[in-house]
């Protein structure tokens, strides 16, 4: 149990730690929402890394085979999808409180759990890294017990960025501030976004 555990461990963190548009994103609506709202959207990025970690020990090679042809096409989807988030943001930001949509429409922990499954899941590379580490390591010996590992490893760290997010929001609880961690959510979103359309 224990070396596949700690496998898991050492692969969730590798996958979780760089912090990317899904971590802007997750710190950004900690400081926008709450710690609740925010805690859910990080169990949302953990649940998709548990999922592809669970795939990858199941089908290895044969998963990251089927999915890297269609690679390009599910990052470019998911780059759109991250600036249309990016300008939503903003715009919401900047039309202020009690300016339609937005106030009628809260974001709800559900909503926010599902919007970043749903986003994180976009991001083939990480049933491909999962496969490499499991195939690297000689197979899925120990298979739920790497998954396990890697699923509350990501949990810890994205709970921790959720954590970070609505303590900034405690700091900047006045209407200024709040437009400040829109905007700049926002625009590390959409910096990240262009930059993964770049990569492809």
């Amino acid at each position: 149990m224990s070396a596949p555990f700690l496998a898991g461990v050492v692969a969730g963190y590798g996958i979780a730690v760089p912090v990317g548009a899904i971590g802007a994103l997750i710190a950004g609506l900690s400081a926008r929402t709450s710690l609740r709202v925010g805690a859910a959207a990080g169990m949302g990025a953990a649940t998709a890394d548990g999922i592809y970690a669970a795939v990858a020990v199941a089908g290895g090679a044969a998963v990251a085979g089927v999915i890297a042809p269609v690679a390009g096409p599910l990052r470019w989807a998911g780059a759109l999808v991250l600036l249309a988030l990016a300008g939503w943001t903003a715009w919401g930001a900047l039309r202020g409180p009690g300016s339609g949509a937005r106030d009628e429409r809260p974001t709800t922990a559900w909503r926010a759990y599902a919007g970043i499954l749903g986003l994180t899941l976009l991001n083939p590379a990480t049933v491909i890294y999962f496969a490499a580490l499991v195939l690297g390591n000689g197979g899925a010996g120990g298979g739920i017990w790497f998954v396990a590992g890697a699923f509350l490893a990501s949990a810890s760290w994205q709970l921790l960025i959720a954590g970070g997010g609505s303590l900034i929001g405690r700091l900047l609880t006045g209407p200024r501030g709040r437009l400040v961690t829109a905007l700049t959510s926002s625009a590390v979103i959409a910096v990240l976004a262009v930059r993964l359309l770049l990569d492809t």
